[in-house]
């Protein structure tokens, strides 16, 4: 017994020395300014990606090649980066003002723009988490190429398999497919990928956009064909970093933007000096917590209000959201669109304006009428960029030579994250964030309580939670120690840590907010990379996320708008 717990060990530890690898190595081929995946300055990411082998990527070490992996990487790259033999990842350089019509990626909220036929640009206004999660992406994307190309040359000559030769012939007809003829090449697709008809099948119309329903097809040639160009002709395909973006990374200039066109806002509608409660949450759930009951009153007499909440998760339920914000915009909601680069929009919400008597949430109504807070809701920040917003949002706002210090009284994070005790859907309330990596530890004292959600339709478990340096990188190995271990993680996500740690450097070290600012995180459950068929990359909650969201956000609300 003890033999097989110490191997266990043994492989946690070769999959962190790995992630640790990956990063020092990231950094370093950023500070060169360019590299070439697969070539020998990204041999060592290659080696590391294989052997961590992250649950998201699934049969990347395998022969075969991995299509759920590819679909969750395809989702959050530019589409048409397939096509592309240079990646150039830039700061904000003004080509939103150029004829470049920006691409974005479908999962992740970043803008790019196609420069030529070869070439791709991608936007980084997010930190250093951004750059780390696109690196980690476009080696996956480079290692599976070459599988293909590998099931599509002839014995290291330049010839090509019958089925990539058919492959190519479909892909490059400008007609509609039929039936017959997708099949056909779908069975083409499946020697070339090492895959069957039916799995193929399960997946095709993921791929599938309205511009590009045969989109699978497509993808697969573009991205054996630049590999069977780097194996025959050493045409080899190159990530670089622009000059301004070395220069520009970790100086919080977004963040730094945004923060100060927040405090705009509120000073301008005098709200700056008003007790004010941040929560980090998406731009719904408050809004529609708040404003469902007046605005959609017809439906929640008839309906139970989470059903309500699941109509208005779906997008194409345009006019029931419409209702819904416009009554928000009339009783004073302030939306601040962002275009910072931060890429992180803002509702501010003025309780003195809001019609207390047709809220569905507990409230103290003296409390309210006397104090007059103020809720900020900020959309989620990514990674790393959650210090440098938080941090700077917490700055004093100085205006003609006066500082002027925010009245923060609590701090909310919700959202969503990797659950290791539990299942989807469950909520976890963590008691102290531990940063990957590091012996870095943050506890304190939530103000979110396991009991608080008592008898609320979902399962909730209390203990730390990891803050990962990319969730794309975690395998079960690692995870499993956190565990299992003393340090008894139930579960992991991204941005926690860089809250507190800029949360306690405002509230106990700089003196920006007050000492006893009041904090509450709260996470629902995307996903558990400990179990098989139950990763991130094997698809996402849909309606079952609705539930523990709206539920933290009551909690949230009810401890907000009631003198605690």
């Amino acid at each position: 017994m003890k033999r097989t717990r110490r191997l266990e060990r043994t492989r946690a530890q070769e999959s962190s020395n790995a992630i640790e690898r990956m990063y020092i190595t990231m950094r370093h081929l950023f500070n060169r300014g360019f590299y070439k995946p697969m070539g020998v300055s990204g041999e060592t990411l290659r080696q590391s990606l294989l052997l961590l082998r992250p649950e998201i990527y699934g049969s990347i070490a395998e022969e075969k090649v991995e299509l759920n992996g590819l679909l969750y990487v395809i989702d959050r790259l530019p589409q048409g980066i397939e096509e592309c033999s240079v990646i150039n990842l830039t700061s904000d350089e003004g080509y939103s003002n150029s004829h470049f019509k920006p691409i974005i990626p479908e999962k992740r909220r970043r803008n790019c723009y196609r420069i030529d036929e070869e070439q791709m640009n991608i936007e980084i206004t997010r930190g250093r988490s951004e750059i780390y999660d696109i690196l980690t992406h476009l080696t996956f994307l480079f290692i599976e190429s070459h599988k293909i190309s590998s099931k599509a040359l002839i014995d290291d000559s330049d010839k090509t398999t019958r089925d990539w030769i058919k492959l190519e012939n479909v892909v490059k007809r400008t007609k509609k497919l039929t039936q017959k003829e997708r099949e056909v090449a779908i069975t083409h697709a499946a020697n070339i990928l090492g895959r069957t008809f039916s799995e193929i099948i399960k997946i095709y119309d993921a791929f599938a956009t309205p511009s590009q329903p045969e989109r699978l097809l497509h993808i697969v040639y573009w991205l054996g064909k630049l590999a069977i160009k780097e194996q025959i002709h050493n045409e080899k395909r190159e990530v670089k970093f622009s000059p301004v973006l070395r220069e520009e990374i970790g100086h919080h200039i977004h963040g730094e933007i945004w923060a100060n066109s927040v405090k705009s806002v509120l000073h301008k509608n005098k709200l700056l000096s008003r007790p004010m409660h941040i929560i980090s949450a998406n731009m719904h759930s408050v809004m529609n917590t708040l404003f469902v009951p007046k605005a959609l009153k017809p439906l929640t007499a008839k309906q139970d209000v989470f059903d309500i909440y699941k109509m208005l998760s779906d997008s194409t339920n345009k006019e029931l959201r419409s209702k819904v914000e416009q009554t928000a915009l009339k009783e004073g909601m302030l939306y601040i669109d962002d275009t910072s680069g931060a890429n992180i929009d803002v509702q501010i919400f003025d309780t003195d304006k809001i019609d207390l008597s047709k809220l569905d949430v507990k409230v103290d109504e003296m409390y309210l009428k006397s104090k007059k807070p103020v809720i900020l809701v900020m959309d989620y920040a990514f990674g790393e960029q959650a210090y440098e917003t938080i941090d700077e949002l917490l700055k004093p706002f100085e205006y003609k030579n006066e500082k002027i210090h925010l009245n923060v009284e609590s701090i909310s994070i919700m959202g969503k994250a990797g659950i290791l005790e539990g299942g989807k859907g469950d909520i976890m309330i963590p008691s102290a964030h531990i940063f990957e990596g590091t012996a870095d530890n943050y506890p304190f004292t939530n103000e979110l309580k396991k009991e608080d959600f008592e008898s609320k339709g979902v399962d909730v478990c209390r203990g730390s939670m990891i803050t990962v340096l990319g969730t794309s990188l975690q395998n079960k190995d690692i995870l499993k120690f956190f565990f299992e271990s003393t340090w008894s993680v139930i579960g992991l996500e991204m941005e926690g840590a860089h809250y507190q740690k800029a949360i306690q450097a405002a509230s106990k070290v700089r003196g920006s907010i007050r000492e006893d600012v009041k904090v509450r995180y709260a996470y629902y459950a995307s996903d558990n990379p400990l179990k098989t068929g139950s990763t991130l990359a094997s698809g996402g909650l849909g309606t079952s996320g609705v539930r523990p969201t709206y539920v933290i956000t009551i909690t949230i609300l009810e401890q907000i708008l009631n003198k605690q």
